[in-house]
Formats: structure tokens, C-alpha cells, sequence
């Protein structure tokens, strides 16, 4: 972590799809979405449904979650509390995933997928980044590009 910021630093998180190297990444962070009406804070990591998601750092899982965008969703926060990481379109959760429980970096969360808003033809992991403050709420927070954190 940055100390002058409170985000992670460069190249310090773990790709979190299994099979994906940074040359398979496209940094997607701003493109357009829903027809030019949104922007796209995160990054799509691309993969056939079942692969493998893995938490990208240590932290807490503070929410499991459905929605109507980012269908299976988890958030998970930093020890620190100053980042959530946040992965959603997930098939499934890990079996035994619950909220409150510690993950460490690697460990397995879920499985890409194409739930809630993705087009099934394209699976993926929709991946982001937030910096936030202890006190803030599981889905609070300022959105910064994962494409560079992304590194091993």
C-alpha cells in the first residue's frame, strides 16, 4: 500500500483469474458502457465461465451480493480498510465463502461467469478498485484503475 494515498501500490496486486497473464489484460477503465450513458470504472478480465477468481490482496470479505448490474458480487477490504476490491458477473462463490471471513492473497473466491448485465457469449470478471476510509460503507468509495496494480 501507498502510504500518501492509501491505494495499492503499482504492480503489487495478483492477477485474480486463473490462466491470465498482464499481456492477456486490456485496461477497458473508462471506456463507455450502456451506449455512452456510464463509464466503465474497472476492468473486464476475460475467461471462460468456471475459471477460477482469486482475491487479488488480503482482506476481509465484508459483502456477498446480487444486483441487477454485477449479478454474484463480492467486496472485499483491505486490512487497512482504505480499499475495496470489489468482483463481480461471478458464476459462483467458492463454497463456504461467507461475510466477515479473511482471505488471503491468492486464495480462491469464486468462478468468472456472465451473471447479472454480461452478455453470456462473453464471460469475465468485472474487477475494481476503490479507495474509501474505514468508516465508509462496503460499496463507498473512489474508483481508481486496477490495469496497473494488476502485476502477479
Amino acid at each position: 500500500m501507498s502510504p500518501q494515498n492509501g491505494s495499492p501500490d503499482q504492480g503489487k496486486l495478483f492477477i485474480p483469474v486463473a490462466g491470465v497473464r498482464k499481456s492477456d489484460l486490456v485496461d477497458s477503465y473508462t471506456d463507455d458502457r450502456g451506449g455512452g450513458t456510464r463509464t466503465h470504472e474497472a476492468i473486464d478480465i476475460m475467461a471462460d465461465t468456471g475459471t477460477p477468481v482469486f482475491a487479488a490482496a488480503p482482506g476481509t470479505v465484508e459483502k456477498l451480493f446480487w444486483s441487477d448490474l454485477g449479478g454474484n458480487t463480492i467486496y472485499v477490504r483491505s486490512p487497512d480498510e482504505r480499499t475495496i476490491y470489489y468482483y463481480a458477473h461471478l458464476d459462483a462463490y467458492r463454497n463456504g465463502l461467507k461475510e466477515g471471513q479473511q482471505v488471503r492473497a491468492g486464495e480462491p473466491l469464486g468462478t468468472v461467469g456472465s451473471s447479472g448485465n454480461a452478455d453470456p457469449a462473453a464471460p469475465h470478471l468485472h474487477f475494481s478498485v476503490l479507495n474509501t476510509t474505514p468508516e465508509a460503507n462496503w460499496s463507498e468509495g473512489t474508483p481508481i484503475n486496477p490495469y496497473p496494480l494488476l502485476s502477479r
